[in-house]
């Protein structure tokens, strides 16, 4: 998959793709039916399929403190993105600049000269432009004029139901973990880079890999039975995702202990996918409160797992 980033990136494209813009968090069986009609498409056209995101996020961008838990990072969806065979991702800086841009420069600067989109995907209610003045419309009628189609989105459903980021969100945020892998088509999973931390596990006896969240906050809070993996080999865990209440407090943060392993885990990639909940996050009065309560947390862990897994 090739990553283009940045507006000035885009001349060196070779002209012409099948298209869609969104933010694609998740990546869920909703995204994934539009990446279908994406190859279905390109195939058809024998031109590459393309995805237009925005970093940061639009609603980040103008509100960081209200924008939605993230279910996914940059890097989480382009490798998702990668895994469904997207042929070119465009990621574009959301600035002042970009927010200044009215519909129509939109159109021809990115979507024109700089994509020179032929058949573009979009859902009926996509808004673009300055003050969002662009909508789906207004694409049609400058697909029309510029030679390329536009085409809206089909919606899934799962229960009657849309099945949206939000919707995911959520069913996140209540623990219900199997109604969000039902959507996303997967169990929900982090990854990241398990970097240094201030080794209170491991003074407590239970050492953590601490993972970088690279989000302004968690999509889910709580202690969790986890699968986790490394360097190709799987283990059951329990993580903790939160604000560490006990202890500090100031920054979400994701820390995994793996049951039955030992070793130096730094630097590494870890994918944690959140099987089973435990118990809600809790401040306790004394660092010993918090090590008894761990140490139930495993068992309750070892007691879940024997009783789902052979």
């Amino acid at each position: 998959m090739q990553l283009i980033r940045g507006l000035h990136n885009l001349g060196r494209l070779s002209p012409g793709c099948v298209a869609t813009i969104g933010n694609f968090d998740g990546v869920h069986r909703g995204h994934q039916d539009i990446l279908n009609q994406l190859h279905e498409k390109s195939g058809q056209l024998q031109l590459p399929s393309a995805v237009v995101l925005f970093e940061p996020q639009p609603r980040e961008f103008f509100s960081p403190e209200q924008a939605p838990a993230r279910l996914s990072s940059l890097r989480e969806k382009l490798a998702l993105l990668d895994h469904h065979g997207v042929d070119r991702v465009i990621c574009i800086c959301f600035n002042q600049r970009l927010r200044a841009l009215s519909a129509d420069q939109f159109i021809e600067q990115v979507l024109v000269r700089g994509m020179g989109v032929r058949y573009l995907v979009v859902g009926d209610d996509f808004r673009f432009g300055c003050d969002r003045s662009g909508d789906f419309h207004r694409l049609q009628r400058a697909g029309l004029e510029q030679g390329f189609a536009v085409t809206h989105t089909r919606t899934i459903l799962d229960e009657g139901e849309r099945i949206s980021s939000t919707r995911i969100r959520a069913a996140l945020a209540g623990n219900r973990l199997a109604e969000a892998e039902r959507l996303l088509g997967a169990p929900y999973s982090i990854r990241g880079r398990i970097a240094h931390g201030q080794k209170l596990g491991r003074e407590l006896g239970v050492p953590t890999a601490n993972v970088q969240l690279k989000r302004l906050q968690a999509p889910l809070r709580g202690v969790f039975a986890v699968h986790a993996t490394v360097a190709g080999n799987r283990y059951r865990g329990v993580a903790n995702i939160g604000m560490r209440p006990t202890v500090d407090g100031r920054k979400a943060v994701l820390e995994v202990h793996l049951l039955d392993y030992s070793g130096d885990l730094y630097g590494q990639e870890l994918v944690v996918e959140f099987v089973h909940p435990l118990r809600d996050e809790k401040k306790f009065e004394s660092l010993e409160a918090l090590q008894a309560a761990i140490h139930q947390d495993l068992d309750d862990a070892r007691g879940y797992f024997a009783s789902i897994e052979p």
